[in-house]
């Protein structure tokens, strides 16, 4: 049957109609696109025209306003002037661009911290100051549009309860026995990332604003965080604001994301753009720009704006937390009233030579793989160098003490000497993050506890000399050893030792080794490689205690002695018969299989580190 020509123009009218029509996947909405106004009746019916203006609607030269906060007048309107749209800045997303007109957004130019402060054309929402140009004479800014804000959060949710560490913000190596200085330098440098920018703009910094952080400590954190977009600001402060009670996130607010709270803070600042019911939107652009995260979401006050020619940027306190920010994605971040972010308790003693008291520092420390390392390593830094930098010559004695959830403890006390916090900080931040980032399971950190006591004396000593009583013994009987251990302040001291040689040790000849800490750890790395590889949490866990428990005050004697017997993944089998040993090394195995290592390892308390080690030869006899 032939198609009547009328009946053909229909179906190519139709055809042609939806392949102009807008693109949308199943349950987003219609945004506004090249060829017409957004649709009306968003997901949930949250887009109201009556409310929200389109980029269709916006035209160069029309008057616009802004709302934020200024200082202690609290929210104020500022007048603007749009310039245009512009489309497609970056692959799907458009952006208003507008030029502040008001007398204080000329004098101050672009300012940290309006970053999400909501713009207005004929009465209706717009979108959230979001960006600018470096070194641009004019107030001018970039605007995320509305519609880009209220789709954050729209798209397909992974079950966080389903989810695992695989999903961290840092990739370790678990296939290799824990490294936690090489941990430490990959923390380093995961965080150099380049400025975040949108076509040649970059987004507006939000202020980080400390409280308890010492000058030198503010620039270490300056040059880790900047790359992420913040700028570093001292001063502020929080809770106890007077008038604070009251404050409210609304529309032009500012918005507080508290990553450390308590004795020493860490907050960083930004504005609120929109309220919806109780879900908050704000920021314009992204804090961390990677989905679902759960950090505090808090009021503050806005004391003042501090105008510089560098970036002028807002002076702010903290004050209630009332929240949780729950999405944070490339066009804003979304907070939830009422709801509560996982925080962990933070407690710091310091007991410093040159202070009157012991100082106790009692914070709260946001809970995120990628941050949480972070702003523990300026914590702990800004409590211990409270009162400056310590002395050439000085030695800290620590206790670390790290609470899991439905686990043992990471715990561990040790003395280090002449490092400043070099050898604290990587200990505890290093094992922090490897939990958090571990590829088995989630790790629930409960409690973090430092116990730090500072002193003015350098303890480092090396070996002056190391002689055997006998280098020539029989098994059974023992060997005496005398240490001369020197201190360049407390001058030589000599130490006393007897080994016993194993009954059953075959005639030959043998290594004693005589070293400090450094030497000995190495030494285990080697022969038991296997005590620091993990393959579960609970290995984990174990393999932490194992390396953080080797005391740096000792002086170490190590008798290294014939291979015998396998590992076989952990399990120890030193007296495994050699025709069994064969059978269990077949390559074909796929259990972890390695030679079982035999030494005498002993050891003496000093009260000094010891940096070097002698090697020593001993002629078992018949």
């Amino acid at each position: 049957m032939l198609m009547s020509e009328r009946n053909f123009l229909l179906i190519v009218v139709h055809i042609s109609a939806v392949l102009a029509g807008p693109l949308c996947y199943a349950g987003e909405p219609a945004l506004s696109g090249m060829n017409g106004p957004a649709t009306p009746g968003g997901p949930e019916g949250i887009w109201d025209p009556a409310k929200y203006i389109s980029l269709d609607e916006i035209r160069p030269g029309t008057k616009a306003y802004c709302l934020t906060e200024y200082g202690v007048a609290g929210i104020e309107k500022f007048d603007l002037e749009v310039i245009d749209v512009v489309r497609n800045m970056e692959p799907g997303k458009d952006a208003i661009m507008v030029r502040g007109t008001d007398e204080r957004f000329i004098h101050t130019g672009p300012v940290s911290g309006c970053s999400g402060s909501p713009v207005y054309i004929d009465g209706r929402l717009a979108g959230a100051l979001a960006f600018t140009w470096p070194y641009a004479k004019d107030p001018l800014y970039g605007a995320t549009p509305i519609a880009e804000m209220l789709m954050v959060g729209r798209g397909r949710r992974v079950d966080s309860s389903r989810t695992n560490a695989a999903q961290a913000g840092f990739t370790f190596d678990f296939t290799a026995p824990i490294d936690l200085a090489e941990i430490d330098r990959q923390l380093r440098s995961a965080m150099l990332r380049t400025n975040r920018g949108l076509g040649g703009a970059n987004f507006l910094p939000c202020p980080l604003i400390t409280t308890g952080l010492p000058v030198a400590v503010s620039e270490q954190l300056r040059a880790v965080v900047e790359p992420f977009g913040f700028m570093v600001v001292a001063g502020g402060g929080s809770g106890n604001i007077e008038g604070g009670g009251h404050l409210q996130l609304v529309p032009g607010a500012s918005l507080a994301v508290p990553m450390v709270s308590g004795d020493i803070t860490m907050c960083v600042y930004g504005t609120v753009t929109e309220v919806v019911d109780d879900k908050v939107y704000g920021f314009g652009h992204s804090l961390l720009g990677y989905g679902q995260v759960d950090l505090p979401m808090a009021t503050a006050k806005v004391h003042t704006v501090i105008s510089s020619i560098a970036s002028s940027f807002k002076l702010a306190s903290l004050v209630e937390t009332v929240g949780a920010l729950e999405m944070d994605e490339a066009a804003g971040v979304i907070g939830q009233i009422g709801a509560r972010a996982k925080t962990i308790p933070l407690t710091i003693r310091v007991d410093r030579f040159n202070d009157t008291e012991e100082r106790l520092y009692n914070c709260r420390l946001a809970h995120n793989r990628l941050l949480t390392p972070l702003y523990l390593r300026a914590t702990v830094a800004g409590a211990a160098l409270r009162l400056g930098d310590f002395p050439p010559d000085h030695t800290l004695e620590y206790r670390v003490a790290i609470g899991i959830k439905d686990a043992d403890p990471v715990a561990f006390e040790n003395i280090s000497t002449g490092l400043g916090l070099n050898e604290m900080i990587i200990e505890s931040i290093s094992s922090v993050a490897l939990l958090m980032n571990n590829p088995y399971e989630r790790v629930d950190i409960e409690s973090l506890d430092f116990d730090i006591r500072i002193l003015p004396r350098n303890i480092v000593s090396h070996i002056w000399s190391a002689e055997l009583s006998d280098s020539k013994v029989k098994a059974g009987q023992s060997v005496d050893i005398g240490v001369v251990v020197e201190s360049v302040l407390a001058g030589k001291k000599e130490y006393r030792h007897s080994l016993e040689i194993p009954r059953d040790l075959a005639p030959g000849k043998y290594e004693l080794t005589v070293c400090g800490s450094r030497d000995y750890e190495r030494f285990l790395a080697k022969v038991a490689s296997y005590r620091f590889v993990a393959q579960s949490v609970p290995q984990l866990i174990d393999a932490l205690n194992n390396s953080l428990q080797i005391d740096r005050d000792g002086l170490y004697f190590l008798l290294a002695l014939p291979s015998g017997g396998v590992t076989v993944e952990k399990a120890e089998l030193p007296d495994l018969p050699a025709t069994k040993t064969l059978i269990l090394r077949d390559m074909k195995r796929t259990l972890r299989i390695l030679p079982y290592s035999h030494w005498i390892e002993q050891s003496l308390e000093t009260g000094t580190v010891v940096i070097d080690k002698k090697t020593l030869h001993i002629t078992v006899e018949r």
